[in-house]
């Protein structure tokens, strides 16, 4: 929400959502716009290598884990993996060294994709690599919502 409270309510959750949700569709239309100049192999290899080596090791490793802990190793892979900043410079070597291409727009369909449709953004080592509600933040955000409808209740109806 601000630097110093660095939550989202789940209205502004769902308004960030909504904004990658915005970018999707158009990346998407960009694509479609221009699905006669997209060469697919390029294109399914930059949609599918982000999750091969950002995700999918992290979640088997979780997946084997008897208590949900895993290495960093797989936050800091998933991070990298899903960072627009990342991408921006792989992307940008490509372009510089074959040119531009319309298969790069499998790059922020992707992550778009990923933000809006799953709520996924990047991972702290903080919380379970897989979504588990921590207690505490449960806990935090009921109190939250109480404090803030006892300070400003809705008008009411008439």
């Amino acid at each position: 929400m601000d630097h110093l409270n660095r939550f989202e309510s789940r209205v502004t959750f769902r308004l960030l959502r909504l904004e990658y949700g915005v970018a999707l569709v158009v990346c998407s239309a960009l694509a479609l716009w221009h699905i006669s100049e997209v060469r697919w192999w390029p294109a399914v290899v930059l949609f599918v290598y982000i999750d091969l080596i950002g995700y999918i090791p992290g979640a088997i490793a979780f997946r084997r884990s008897r208590d949900g802990r895993i290495s960093k190793v797989y936050y800091v892979l998933y991070n990298t993996m899903h960072s627009f900043a990342t991408h921006a410079v792989v992307l940008g070597v490509w372009a510089a060294v074959a040119g531009f291409e319309w298969a790069f727009l499998a790059v922020p369909i992707h992550l778009c994709g990923d933000r809006a449709l799953f709520g996924n953004f990047l991972k702290s080592f903080r919380v379970r690599f897989e979504p588990v509600a921590v207690p505490a933040f449960v806990e935090f955000e009921t109190r939250v919502v109480v404090q803030d409808s006892a300070e400003h209740p809705m008008p009411e109806r008439v």
